[in-house]
């Protein structure tokens, strides 16, 4: 709470069910539609993801919602709330969670303090740059090192680019993969004519997808019809590795190669027209950019550079 009030100079309010770990639906729905309604609350941000935020949105006001629009941040499981927010024509921002990007470590890591104070205070236009490090997972939260030090940190690997050496913009749309696929399921996805010409974020959570299942989504999303509309597509660097698993830097260096080769050649099966740019930090690694969700990203595939409009 302290450090988002020294980064944004905002006063973090706490809503009833912040820290009840079997809250319903229904209430914190009631939270969410609360949060928007209130004049005093600036923007709405997520203490964390989770499994079944999709049993939430039902019982959102949307009357409510479209008429009192205010700035949302999260990722993972948020993925429901930013889709459902994307289409009542609401800009979100991709990215934080306050127990996750805020609160552990000794500090927040500079791209994401950046980006958070773009997403509620300043606006205008970053440029996404390769932080050169990355970790998968911090220190347990069970363990009081976790408030001080952060996780086993790597160098981050440059960038993957394929397609065409163009420059295009365009409004985003997507998430976490594993929450698309409930999104599908459940036929809450926006129909294809309404992603036409959009920027398409990727990411994969902590639950580490098996290449059979990393392959059938990117699959399922081409066969959807999705990469051969779209202007471009970012992907987030992938975390390989988690508390029970936990292979060597080599390792994990060969596992996220294929990860990227995986998506990279399911993609190009489907499009050659989009610019797609493979391991941009706005997933579930650290440190994280924050992105635009409904907001405008342009990626340039000659000079291999990425901006997000922040306004």
């Amino acid at each position: 709470m302290l450090r988002l009030k020294d980064l944004t100079g905002l006063i973090p309010v706490e809503f009833p069910t912040t820290r009840l770990i079997d809250a319903s639906p229904q209430h914190r729905a009631q939270d969410i539609n609360s949060a928007f309604a209130d004049p005093d609350i600036k923007a709405v941000l997520a203490t964390i993801g989770g499994t079944d935020q999709i049993t939430v949105i039902p019982h959102l006001d949307a009357q409510l919602i479209h008429d009192n629009p205010k700035i949302f941040v999260g990722y993972s499981d948020n993925t429901n709330l930013h889709n459902w927010l994307w289409q009542q024509g609401i800009t979100s921002f991709y990215g934080g969670s306050t127990q996750v990007q805020l609160g552990p470590g000794p500090f927040v890591d500079a791209i994401h303090a950046d980006s958070l104070r773009a997403a509620l205070i300043t606006g205008g236009e970053l440029e996404l740059t390769n932080p050169g490090e990355s970790e998968d997972f911090g220190v347990d939260w069970a363990d009081s090192a976790a408030l001080t030090n952060f996780g086993e940190r790597e160098v981050a690997e440059p960038w993957t680019w394929i397609g065409p050496e163009n420059t295009v913009r365009g409004r985003t749309w997507g998430g976490c993969i594993q929450v698309l696929t409930q999104l599908a399921l459940a036929d809450r996805l926006p129909a294809l004519e309404d992603l036409q010409d959009t920027i398409v974020l990727l990411e994969s959570s902590e639950e580490i997808p098996t290449d059979l299942e990393l392959t059938m989504t990117i699959r399922a999303l081409g066969e959807r019809g999705l990469f051969n509309i779209v202007r471009g597509i970012m992907v987030a660097r992938p975390p390989v590795s988690d508390f029970a698993f936990r292979p060597d830097v080599d390792e994990r260096h060969r596992l996220r190669d294929k990860h990227r080769d995986i998506v990279l050649e399911q993609i190009a099966r489907y499009t050659d027209d989009a610019v797609v740019c493979f391991g941009v930090p706005f997933g579930h690694t650290r440190p994280q950019w924050i992105v635009p969700h409904g907001g405008y990203i342009t990626l340039d595939g000659r000079a291999q550079r990425v901006f997000a409009d922040y306004s």
